[in-house]
């Protein structure tokens, strides 16, 4: 059955519909909106991993300051070298044994020293963060706000709209109407089109053959764009 005349009139209320739609996804306050959730959504990531990395820190830390102590403790041994060797000792063994302990101590204390750098430059990367998170914050509630307004301000005329564009729907072939739902989802638009000469709007040269299916008022699907093709 031919539909291309309401076809053509839902077409004309659906680009009605489809330019209120396109205007409030370009506003500004969906932008900034928009940019709020991303950026906590992102943030949020991004503060679980720094105060994970802050416990790895922190456990690091602590393993490194009881190895600290131990050593520590082991090199004071060594004050008493002349009582070593004095009760039997071979000198030459005990200092090599306490250069070996203060290399060790040293070398754990450079490490704790470039863990402290570490996690100080987490807890700064941290706490910027989170004072963006906070300035966010704000600007996600205050354009979640203003983007409820504006599209409440044009929820009267999109609602007619949509009425109208059910009211016609239920004129067309129900399998034609979901097929041009799911252009209007892959943003087609438009959906319809005339054949100019032997072409669609993109460029593809519609078959001869298949012109003659476009007599009284059908549409046929382009091969290429996939919109609906109509003779004019």
């Amino acid at each position: 059955m031919p539909v291309l005349k309401e076809l053509l009139e839902y077409q004309k209320e659906d680009g009605a519909l489809r330019a209120i739609e396109q205007e409030l996804l370009a506003s500004e306050e969906r932008k900034k909106f928009m940019q709020a959730k991303k950026f906590m959504e992102a943030a949020r990531e991004k503060l679980e991993a720094q105060e994970k990395r802050a416990i790895e820190l922190k456990a690091m830390r602590d393993s490194l300051v009881m190895r600290v102590e131990e050593l520590t403790h082991t090199v004071a041994e060594y004050a008493e070298l002349e009582e070593m060797v004095e009760g039997g000792g071979d000198i030459a063994f005990y200092k090599k044994n306490a250069q070996a302990q203060l290399d060790k101590l040293r070398a754990i204390k450079g490490e704790l020293n470039k863990l402290l750098s570490e996690a100080n430059a987490v807890a700064e990367e941290y706490r910027k963060l989170k004072e963006q998170t906070i300035v966010m914050q704000k600007q996600y509630k205050e354009y979640n706000e203003k983007f409820k307004a504006l599209r409440n301000s044009r929820a009267e005329e999109v609602k007619k709209l949509n009425d109208r564009l059910e009211s016609i729907a239920k004129k067309i072939d129900p399998s034609i109407m979901e097929r041009y739902q799911q252009k209007r989802k892959e943003r087609i638009f438009p959906i319809l089109v005339p054949l100019t000469g032997d072409f669609c709007m993109c460029g593809f040269e519609f078959p001869k053959y298949h012109q003659s299916e476009l007599a009284g008022g059908n549409v046929v699907e382009c091969e290429n764009c996939h919109r609906f093709i109509y003779k004019p």
